[in-house]
């Protein structure tokens, strides 16, 4: 069907973040050329980085069944704004009758069409299970793109912060430990850093970190709802004839 299925919920927060995007990057001048969007918010899916490792219960079994649900519902693409998620993506695509937009693809892909020197070394910013799981790394090495991963001196203990603040809704708690894990990634030769988890953004917004920081800040909530809008305006899913 001519709609957007996002599997959401990982956090909430971050989910109304990846619908306001979406919003922004329509082209419509009224409501009847807006995208048509399906949200199935689940925020009781097991802790996806807790789980990576090892540390917690699968949520596989709850990530499929957000896949069920949007597969009853007949959508014509899926997008998560959950980063960690993506250990599963194999899975999810599997069980999904719809194409799933994958968010790291998404967001590496955004960093080799960058001009030269904008991405030279990129820090992968990103919850302890995503980072375990490779996926950014894998994709990066594709790419032949450089990059880093933060450990306890160079600010994961401080993305760790950030991520806990947002998700509890401390968002001003959370800016500044996303400061404090910008300032740790200045001696480490980086040039770009991805927020690898969509919590991050929000807390870059509100520390007003892209105006205050040297380094390119890649939004990874940002490049899925690009890739996702991309897709449904090639389809055509803006016009109002869009039920079929």
């Amino acid at each position: 069907m001519s709609r957007i299925g996002v599997l959401g919920g990982m956090g909430p927060s971050a989910t109304v973040d990846f619908m306001e995007k979406i919003i922004q990057l329509t082209p419509a001048t009224r409501d009847q050329e807006h995208l048509p969007v399906i949200v199935a918010n689940l925020p009781h899916v097991p802790d996806r980085s807790s789980a990576i490792l090892g540390n917690g219960p699968d949520p596989l079994a709850a990530l499929l069944a957000g896949i069920d649900v949007l597969n009853s519902i007949g959508v014509g693409v899926v997008a998560i704004p959950c980063n960690s998620s993506h250990h599963w993506y194999a899975q999810m695509v599997a069980h999904s009758r719809a194409p799933v937009i994958h968010i790291a693809q998404s967001c590496v892909a955004a960093i080799a069409t960058a001009p030269a020197g904008r991405a030279a070394r990129v820090a992968v910013l990103a919850t302890r299970g995503a980072l375990a799981s490779g996926f950014y790394q894998e994709a990066l090495r594709e790419r032949g793109i450089d990059f880093l991963v933060p450990d306890a001196a160079t600010g994961q203990d401080h993305v760790d912060a950030c991520i806990r603040a947002v998700k509890a809704g401390d968002v001003r708690a959370g800016a500044a430990a996303f400061e404090l894990a910008l300032q740790a990634l200045a001696a480490t030769g980086a040039t770009a850093v991805i927020m690898g988890c969509t919590e991050l953004p929000i807390a870059a917004h509100a520390a007003h970190a892209a105006e205050h920081s040297a380094l390119t800040l890649i939004d990874s909530s940002l490049e899925l709802a690009r890739a996702t809008v991309a897709f449904a305006l090639d389809k055509g899913w803006n016009k109002p004839t869009w039920v079929s």
